[in-house]
């Protein structure tokens, strides 16, 4: 039986989305969501997800599996039941950067509609 794992080097996937609307009185609402994978040579995969409503703070979360597809957690023992954490990493810094982009699509809807 030949090793058909030598030739293998990574493997990556990746996407982003964004979406937004104005509704009748002017509010914005948006929902931007980001997804990510690698698997490295012994098979092992790190699966990342962020995502983030306008105005809210963002959620990030990093899954790693074996090459069995067990979820590992915390030492990198196998874990049984799907256990993860999701940490919220929200900051000051990051709430001002949610205001400016708000007043930024504000100001793109407004553009658009003939408002500025």
């Amino acid at each position: 039986m030949s090793d058909q794992s030598s030739n293998f080097t990574s493997s990556s996937v990746s996407y982003s989305s964004f979406s937004s609307s104005t509704n009748d009185n002017g509010s914005v609402t948006g929902h931007k969501s980001s997804y990510q994978t690698y698997t490295d040579p012994s098979g092992h995969t790190m699966v990342q997800s962020s995502s983030q409503s306008a105005g809210q703070p963002a959620v990030h979360e990093t899954r790693q599996f074996d090459s069995a597809g067990r979820e590992l957690v915390g030492n990198g023992s196998s874990a049984t039941g799907g256990q993860h954490s999701i940490n919220d990493v929200s900051d000051e810094e990051q709430a001002r950067r949610d205001a400016l982009y708000e007043e930024r699509i504000e100001e793109e809807y407004a553009k658009r509609e003939g408002g500025a």
